[in-house]
Protein backbone atom coordinates (compact mmCIF):
# COMPACT_ATOMS: atom_id res chain seq x y z
CA UNK A 1 0.00 0.00 0.00
CA UNK A 2 1.40 3.33 -0.73
CA UNK A 3 2.05 5.54 1.85
CA UNK A 4 0.27 9.07 1.33
CA UNK A 5 0.27 12.32 3.91
CA UNK A 6 -2.88 11.76 5.94
CA UNK A 7 -4.80 15.23 6.70
CA UNK A 8 -7.40 16.24 9.20
CA UNK A 9 -8.60 19.69 10.52
CA UNK A 10 -9.98 20.45 13.36
CA UNK A 11 -11.44 23.55 14.82
CA UNK A 12 -11.65 24.71 18.37
CA UNK A 13 -13.31 27.33 20.45
CA UNK A 14 -11.06 28.41 23.32
CA UNK A 15 -12.37 27.20 26.44
CA UNK A 16 -15.53 28.71 28.52
CA UNK A 17 -14.99 31.30 30.51
CA UNK A 18 -11.83 32.79 28.82
CA UNK A 19 -11.56 36.23 28.69
CA UNK A 20 -14.15 38.14 26.35
CA UNK A 21 -12.73 38.72 23.08
CA UNK A 22 -13.24 42.32 21.54
CA UNK A 23 -12.68 42.86 17.67
CA UNK A 24 -9.61 45.44 18.47
CA UNK A 25 -7.30 43.15 19.79
CA UNK A 26 -4.75 44.16 21.96
CA UNK A 27 -3.53 47.16 21.70
CA UNK A 28 0.00 47.71 19.71
CA UNK A 29 1.93 48.91 22.45
CA UNK A 30 1.15 46.10 24.85
CA UNK A 31 2.26 43.61 21.98
CA UNK A 32 5.52 45.98 21.37
CA UNK A 33 8.55 44.00 23.40
CA UNK A 34 9.83 46.21 25.73
CA UNK A 35 12.24 49.44 23.93
CA UNK A 36 15.29 48.31 25.65
CA UNK A 37 15.35 45.31 23.07
CA UNK A 38 16.30 47.76 20.79
CA UNK A 39 19.75 47.99 21.95
CA UNK A 40 20.08 44.06 22.20
CA UNK A 41 21.70 42.16 18.95
CA UNK A 42 19.69 38.87 19.26
CA UNK A 43 16.11 37.96 21.76
CA UNK A 44 14.13 35.58 21.59
CA UNK A 45 10.63 35.07 24.09
CA UNK A 46 8.98 31.63 23.71
CA UNK A 47 5.70 30.31 25.83
CA UNK A 48 6.79 26.78 26.75
CA UNK A 49 3.42 25.46 27.04
CA UNK A 50 2.03 26.49 23.73
CA UNK A 51 5.61 26.58 22.21
CA UNK A 52 4.83 29.97 20.64
CA UNK A 53 7.66 32.78 20.12
CA UNK A 54 6.48 36.01 21.76
CA UNK A 55 9.16 37.96 20.57
CA UNK A 56 12.13 37.74 18.30
CA UNK A 57 15.07 39.19 16.85
CA UNK A 58 17.73 37.10 14.54
CA UNK A 59 16.98 34.50 16.62
CA UNK A 60 18.68 31.93 14.15
CA UNK A 61 21.78 33.98 13.96
CA UNK A 62 24.68 32.37 15.58
CA UNK A 63 26.78 34.03 18.53
CA UNK A 64 29.21 32.95 21.00
CA UNK A 65 27.60 31.98 24.31
CA UNK A 66 30.40 32.44 26.68
CA UNK A 67 29.72 30.85 30.08
CA UNK A 68 25.91 29.83 28.67
CA UNK A 69 27.85 27.06 27.34
CA UNK A 70 28.36 25.74 30.42
CA UNK A 71 24.06 24.66 30.29
CA UNK A 72 25.12 21.94 27.38
CA UNK A 73 27.74 20.80 30.16
CA UNK A 74 25.25 20.80 32.86
CA UNK A 75 23.05 18.57 30.42
CA UNK A 76 25.70 16.28 29.53
CA UNK A 77 26.06 15.70 33.52
CA UNK A 78 22.61 15.21 33.29
CA UNK A 79 21.98 12.92 30.94
CA UNK A 80 25.03 10.73 32.21
CA UNK A 81 23.38 11.32 35.68
CA UNK A 82 19.98 9.58 34.12
CA UNK A 83 21.72 6.78 32.59
CA UNK A 84 23.70 5.75 35.84
CA UNK A 85 26.99 6.65 34.28
CA UNK A 86 27.60 9.62 36.56
CA UNK A 87 26.96 9.79 40.10
CA UNK A 88 26.52 13.12 42.43
CA UNK A 89 28.76 11.29 45.07
CA UNK A 90 31.34 10.67 42.77
CA UNK A 91 34.63 12.23 43.52
CA UNK A 92 37.20 13.47 40.89
CA UNK A 93 40.68 14.80 41.24
CA UNK A 94 41.78 18.42 40.47
CA UNK A 95 44.82 17.94 38.13
CA UNK A 96 47.90 20.42 38.77
CA UNK A 97 47.84 21.14 35.36
CA UNK A 98 44.43 21.90 35.30
CA UNK A 99 43.97 23.31 38.78
CA UNK A 100 46.75 25.80 37.35
CA UNK A 101 45.69 26.56 33.96
CA UNK A 102 42.12 28.04 35.44
CA UNK A 103 43.81 29.58 38.40
CA UNK A 104 42.31 33.23 38.33
CA UNK A 105 40.74 32.79 34.85
CA UNK A 106 37.56 34.00 34.92
CA UNK A 107 35.21 32.72 37.63
CA UNK A 108 36.34 29.74 39.74
CA UNK A 109 36.32 27.24 42.81
CA UNK A 110 39.96 28.11 42.88
CA UNK A 111 40.33 24.05 43.23
CA UNK A 112 43.84 23.21 44.22
CA UNK A 113 46.05 20.52 42.60
CA UNK A 114 45.20 17.25 43.35
CA UNK A 115 42.04 18.49 45.40
CA UNK A 116 39.36 15.93 45.16
CA UNK A 117 35.89 17.33 44.71
CA UNK A 118 32.54 15.44 44.32
CA UNK A 119 30.45 16.06 41.14
CA UNK A 120 27.54 17.59 43.14
CA UNK A 121 29.71 20.46 44.05
CA UNK A 122 31.48 20.71 40.70
CA UNK A 123 27.79 21.21 39.46
CA UNK A 124 27.25 23.25 41.97
CA UNK A 125 30.31 25.35 41.19
CA UNK A 126 29.02 25.43 37.36
CA UNK A 127 25.51 26.40 37.59
CA UNK A 128 26.03 29.08 40.90
CA UNK A 129 29.08 30.54 40.13
CA UNK A 130 30.11 29.47 36.49
CA UNK A 131 33.37 27.94 37.66
CA UNK A 132 35.25 27.56 34.98
CA UNK A 133 37.94 25.17 36.67
CA UNK A 134 34.61 22.95 37.66
CA UNK A 135 33.61 22.28 34.22
CA UNK A 136 37.14 21.42 32.72
CA UNK A 137 37.27 19.17 35.99
CA UNK A 138 33.85 17.66 35.54
CA UNK A 139 34.79 17.36 32.45
CA UNK A 140 38.49 15.17 32.06
CA UNK A 141 37.05 13.09 35.39
CA UNK A 142 33.88 11.76 34.03
CA UNK A 143 35.19 10.98 30.26
CA UNK A 144 38.79 11.28 30.55
CA UNK A 145 39.69 13.86 28.28
CA UNK A 146 38.23 16.91 27.22
CA UNK A 147 37.71 15.65 23.38
CA UNK A 148 35.51 13.25 24.79
CA UNK A 149 33.42 15.20 26.90
CA UNK A 150 32.98 17.52 23.70
CA UNK A 151 32.10 14.75 21.51
CA UNK A 152 29.36 14.30 23.96
CA UNK A 153 28.45 17.75 24.16
CA UNK A 154 27.80 17.90 20.76
CA UNK A 155 26.30 14.54 20.51
CA UNK A 156 23.58 15.86 22.91
CA UNK A 157 23.51 18.49 20.64
CA UNK A 158 22.35 16.73 17.88
CA UNK A 159 20.00 14.97 19.27
CA UNK A 160 18.01 18.39 20.32
CA UNK A 161 17.88 19.55 16.83
CA UNK A 162 20.28 22.35 17.46
CA UNK A 163 21.76 22.65 14.24
CA UNK A 164 23.23 26.04 14.43
CA UNK A 165 25.56 25.47 17.49
CA UNK A 166 28.96 23.95 18.29
CA UNK A 167 30.80 23.08 21.47
CA UNK A 168 34.71 23.62 21.44
CA UNK A 169 35.15 24.36 25.18
CA UNK A 170 33.22 23.07 28.27
CA UNK A 171 33.27 26.12 29.82
CA UNK A 172 33.02 28.97 27.14
CA UNK A 173 36.05 30.37 27.70
CA UNK A 174 37.21 32.22 24.54
CA UNK A 175 38.10 30.02 21.55
CA UNK A 176 38.02 32.36 18.00
CA UNK A 177 34.45 31.48 17.37
CA UNK A 178 34.54 27.74 17.25
CA UNK A 179 31.83 27.75 19.98
CA UNK A 180 28.62 29.51 18.77
CA UNK A 181 24.76 29.19 19.31
CA UNK A 182 21.75 30.68 18.22
CA UNK A 183 18.98 31.88 20.57
CA UNK A 184 16.33 29.07 19.10
CA UNK A 185 19.27 26.28 19.80
CA UNK A 186 19.62 27.11 23.60
CA UNK A 187 15.64 27.68 24.08
CA UNK A 188 15.69 24.14 22.72
CA UNK A 189 18.62 22.92 25.34
CA UNK A 190 16.81 24.75 28.16
CA UNK A 191 13.62 23.07 27.93
CA UNK A 192 15.02 19.83 27.47
CA UNK A 193 16.96 20.68 30.50
CA UNK A 194 14.09 21.21 32.45
CA UNK A 195 11.72 19.13 31.07
CA UNK A 196 13.95 15.41 30.96
CA UNK A 197 15.71 16.37 34.83
CA UNK A 198 13.22 18.77 36.60
CA UNK A 199 14.52 16.93 39.85
CA UNK A 200 18.28 17.66 39.07
CA UNK A 201 17.48 21.51 37.35
CA UNK A 202 15.70 22.46 40.63
CA UNK A 203 18.92 21.06 42.53
CA UNK A 204 21.47 22.89 40.96
CA UNK A 205 19.91 25.78 39.20
CA UNK A 206 18.63 28.73 40.64
CA UNK A 207 20.62 29.25 43.51
CA UNK A 208 22.04 32.72 44.99
CA UNK A 209 25.35 32.01 46.26
CA UNK A 210 28.09 29.25 46.54
CA UNK A 211 30.35 28.80 49.66
CA UNK A 212 33.38 26.70 49.16
CA UNK A 213 36.82 27.39 50.67
CA UNK A 214 35.21 29.45 53.08
CA UNK A 215 34.16 32.12 50.72
CA UNK A 216 30.99 32.76 49.30
CA UNK A 217 30.26 33.65 45.86
CA UNK A 218 27.37 35.20 44.54
CA UNK A 219 25.73 34.12 41.04
CA UNK A 220 25.56 36.53 38.19
CA UNK A 221 21.36 35.62 37.05
CA UNK A 222 19.73 39.04 36.66
CA UNK A 223 16.37 37.44 37.08
CA UNK A 224 16.30 35.10 40.26
CA UNK A 225 15.09 36.76 43.70
CA UNK A 226 13.70 39.93 41.56
CA UNK A 227 11.37 38.58 38.93
CA UNK A 228 8.60 36.89 40.33
CA UNK A 229 9.04 32.47 39.32
CA UNK A 230 12.18 32.94 37.91
CA UNK A 231 14.75 30.14 38.58
CA UNK A 232 17.81 30.45 36.10
CA UNK A 233 19.17 29.82 33.88
CA UNK A 234 22.43 31.06 32.90
CA UNK A 235 24.79 34.12 32.31
CA UNK A 236 27.60 34.42 29.98
CA UNK A 237 30.12 37.20 29.30
CA UNK A 238 33.35 37.91 27.83
CA UNK A 239 34.68 40.97 25.53
CA UNK A 240 33.87 39.50 22.64
CA UNK A 241 30.65 38.35 23.07
CA UNK A 242 29.29 41.06 25.02
CA UNK A 243 26.91 39.86 28.13
CA UNK A 244 24.19 37.35 27.91
CA UNK A 245 21.87 35.00 29.36
CA UNK A 246 19.46 32.50 28.95
CA UNK A 247 16.67 32.50 31.45
CA UNK A 248 13.19 31.45 32.68
CA UNK A 249 10.39 32.03 35.05
CA UNK A 250 7.30 30.06 35.92
CA UNK A 251 3.86 31.21 37.21
CA UNK A 252 0.28 29.57 37.61
CA UNK A 253 2.25 26.83 35.79
CA UNK A 254 3.16 28.39 32.84
CA UNK A 255 6.86 28.77 31.72
CA UNK A 256 8.25 31.46 29.63
CA UNK A 257 11.95 31.21 28.57
CA UNK A 258 13.74 33.67 26.99
CA UNK A 259 17.65 33.99 25.03
CA UNK A 260 19.29 37.93 25.50
CA UNK A 261 22.16 37.98 23.48
CA UNK A 262 25.26 40.30 23.15
CA UNK A 263 23.93 43.26 25.06
CA UNK A 264 26.85 45.91 25.74
CA UNK A 265 26.71 46.00 29.23
CA UNK A 266 25.63 44.13 32.21
CA UNK A 267 22.80 46.55 33.50
CA UNK A 268 21.29 46.23 29.81
CA UNK A 269 21.55 42.74 30.23
CA UNK A 270 19.47 42.78 33.30
CA UNK A 271 17.00 45.44 32.07
CA UNK A 272 16.64 43.18 29.38
CA UNK A 273 15.97 40.37 30.69
CA UNK A 274 13.74 41.59 33.52
CA UNK A 275 11.49 43.38 30.94
CA UNK A 276 11.39 40.84 28.79
CA UNK A 277 10.49 38.00 31.40
CA UNK A 278 7.65 40.48 32.51
CA UNK A 279 6.44 41.17 29.14
CA UNK A 280 5.59 37.71 28.53
CA UNK A 281 3.48 37.32 31.24
CA UNK A 282 1.61 40.60 31.48
CA UNK A 283 0.91 41.22 27.69
CA UNK A 284 0.08 37.41 26.85
CA UNK A 285 -2.58 34.54 28.53
CA UNK A 286 -2.26 31.08 28.02
CA UNK A 287 -5.64 29.17 27.12
CA UNK A 288 -5.98 25.00 28.04
CA UNK A 289 -6.43 23.28 24.60
CA UNK A 290 -5.45 19.91 25.59
CA UNK A 291 -4.46 18.03 29.17
CA UNK A 292 -1.15 16.20 29.13
CA UNK A 293 -2.46 12.83 27.33
CA UNK A 294 -5.03 13.60 26.37
CA UNK A 295 -6.27 12.31 22.68
CA UNK A 296 -6.40 14.51 19.33
CA UNK A 297 -6.94 12.29 16.74
CA UNK A 298 -6.73 8.86 14.68
CA UNK A 299 -3.98 7.51 12.53
CA UNK A 300 -4.52 4.77 9.93
CA UNK A 301 -2.10 1.58 10.51
CA UNK A 302 -0.29 -0.68 7.85
CA UNK A 303 0.10 -4.72 8.51
CA UNK A 304 -0.68 -4.05 12.25
CA UNK A 305 -2.70 -5.96 14.94
CA UNK A 306 -5.02 -2.82 15.13
CA UNK A 307 -6.16 -0.82 11.94
CA UNK A 308 -5.58 2.37 13.65
CA UNK A 309 -4.39 3.85 16.88
CA UNK A 310 -5.02 7.07 18.87
CA UNK A 311 -2.53 10.40 18.80
CA UNK A 312 -1.81 11.91 22.08
CA UNK A 313 -0.47 15.06 23.28
CA UNK A 314 2.69 13.97 25.15
CA UNK A 315 2.51 17.23 27.71
CA UNK A 316 -0.31 19.49 28.39
CA UNK A 317 -0.54 22.19 25.50
CA UNK A 318 -2.32 25.51 25.31
CA UNK A 319 -2.75 28.58 23.02
CA UNK A 320 -1.17 31.87 23.94
CA UNK A 321 -2.88 35.05 22.69
CA UNK A 322 -2.70 38.48 23.60
CA UNK A 323 -4.22 39.65 26.63
CA UNK A 324 -7.73 40.91 26.65
CA UNK A 325 -8.57 39.15 23.13
CA UNK A 326 -10.38 35.66 21.94
CA UNK A 327 -8.64 34.81 18.55
CA UNK A 328 -10.21 32.33 16.86
CA UNK A 329 -7.82 29.21 17.49
CA UNK A 330 -7.27 25.93 14.36
CA UNK A 331 -5.56 23.26 14.58
CA UNK A 332 -4.59 20.77 11.34
CA UNK A 333 -3.53 17.30 12.42
CA UNK A 334 -0.40 16.18 10.12
CA UNK A 335 0.94 12.23 9.51
CA UNK A 336 2.47 10.40 6.59
CA UNK A 337 0.69 7.47 6.90
CA UNK A 338 -0.57 4.93 7.27
CA UNK A 339 1.87 4.49 10.01
CA UNK A 340 3.36 0.94 9.55
CA UNK A 341 3.32 -1.57 12.14
CA UNK A 342 5.32 -2.66 14.30
CA UNK A 343 5.31 0.80 16.37
CA UNK A 344 6.43 1.26 19.57
CA UNK A 345 4.58 2.95 22.47
CA UNK A 346 4.92 7.00 22.43
CA UNK A 347 6.51 7.19 19.67
CA UNK A 348 5.95 10.87 17.33
CA UNK A 349 3.87 9.69 14.61
CA UNK A 350 2.46 13.11 13.63
CA UNK A 351 2.26 16.53 13.98
CA UNK A 352 -0.16 19.00 15.35
CA UNK A 353 -0.14 22.25 13.58
CA UNK A 354 -1.64 25.34 15.68
CA UNK A 355 -2.92 28.27 13.96
CA UNK A 356 -4.14 31.85 15.61
CA UNK A 357 -6.43 34.45 13.47
CA UNK A 358 -5.04 32.07 10.51
CA UNK A 359 -1.51 32.44 11.19
CA UNK A 360 0.58 29.42 12.29
CA UNK A 361 2.22 29.85 15.47
CA UNK A 362 2.97 26.38 16.58
CA UNK A 363 3.45 23.04 15.27
CA UNK A 364 3.70 19.92 18.15
CA UNK A 365 4.56 16.49 17.84
CA UNK A 366 1.75 13.79 18.73
CA UNK A 367 2.62 10.11 19.70
CA UNK A 368 0.95 7.07 19.76
CA UNK A 369 -1.24 6.09 22.86
CA UNK A 370 -0.49 2.53 22.73
CA UNK A 371 2.09 0.67 20.87
CA UNK A 372 1.16 -1.71 18.08
CA UNK A 373 2.41 -4.89 16.73
CA UNK A 374 2.83 -6.28 13.69
CA UNK A 375 -0.33 -8.38 12.36
CA UNK A 376 -0.46 -11.91 12.74
CA UNK A 377 -2.17 -14.08 10.56
CA UNK A 378 -5.41 -13.49 12.73
CA UNK A 379 -5.31 -9.66 12.66
CA UNK A 380 -4.54 -9.91 8.73
CA UNK A 381 -7.94 -11.71 7.99
CA UNK A 382 -9.54 -9.58 10.78
CA UNK A 383 -8.36 -6.34 9.27
CA UNK A 384 -9.22 -7.56 5.54
CA UNK A 385 -12.98 -8.09 6.54
CA UNK A 386 -13.29 -5.37 8.04
CA UNK A 387 -11.43 -3.54 4.92
CA UNK A 388 -14.81 -4.99 2.99
CA UNK A 389 -17.40 -3.66 5.12
CA UNK A 390 -18.98 -0.07 4.24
Amino acid sequence: MKRVLGIAVLALALPAGATPSHSSGASPSALSPPPVLAEIPVYLAVDLGSHQVLAQHQADRVFLPASMTKVMTAYVAFELIARGQLKPEQVFTASPQTAATWSGRGTGMRLRPGEQVSVDMLLHGITTISANDAAVVLAEGARGSIANWLALMNGEAAKLGMTRSHFATPNGWPDGGATHVSAGDMVKLGQALIARHPALYRRYFGKKTLVWHDVSQANHDPTVGLVPGADGIKTGHTNESGYSFLGTAIRDGRRVMIVVGGAPTEAKRAQAARELLEWGFAAWDARPLFARGAVVGHAAVQGGSVRQVNLVVPSGLSVTVPRGTRPKVTMTLRYRGPLVAPIAANAAAAQLEVSVDGQRVASVPLAVQIGVAAAGPFDRLANGLAGLLP
